[in-house]
């Protein structure tokens, strides 16, 4: 049994606010999306507020970016719920809500078991992964690193 688990942190620059009609069909599947999440093998945590969503979260002092953050049993787990569930929808969907990113807008990292990770150390593990690409601090789905 490992003594890590896998956090990740993704932001999206949103083309419009959240109440506008540009970013319904967005805002219309959050529900959905994280009940899916919750719902998920090997989910662990996800940050949220009261109201069961991140929307409110802040990151790098932009009001236009929206964040998710979670923390999965292993990459495994995390990479079933992105990429072979309903949520792949959402990532086919996103040119319709938000900007294209010139910087990462996603990273991994382990920590241990009962950790659960804040908005700034994901920006900071972000940070990071922009300025020395895949390390086994910051990694990605393509670069991963397994411990």
């Amino acid at each position: 049994m490992s003594h890590f688990h896998l956090a990740q942190l993704n932001i999206a620059k949103a083309k419009d606010e959240l109440t506008s009609i540009v970013m319904k069909g967005f805002v219309d599947r959050l529900n959905e999306i994280n009940a899916l999440a919750d719902d998920s093998l090997g989910f662990v945590w996800r940050l949220q507020t009261e109201e069961g969503d991140a929307t409110s979260f802040k990151i790098f002092d932009d009001p236009s970016l929206i964040l998710n953050m979670s923390v999965w049993e292993s990459i495994e787990s995390l990479r079933n719920y992105v990429y072979k569930s309903v949520h792949v929808e959402l990532i086919r969907g996103k040119n319709e809500w938000f900007h294209k990113m010139n910087t990462p807008h996603q990273v991994l990292w382990h920590v241990p078991v009962g950790h659960i990770p804040t908005v700034r150390e994901g920006e900071a593990r972000l940070l990071h992964l922009e300025e020395h690409g895949p390390t086994e601090h910051a990694f990605t789905f393509a670069k991963p690193y397994i411990k």
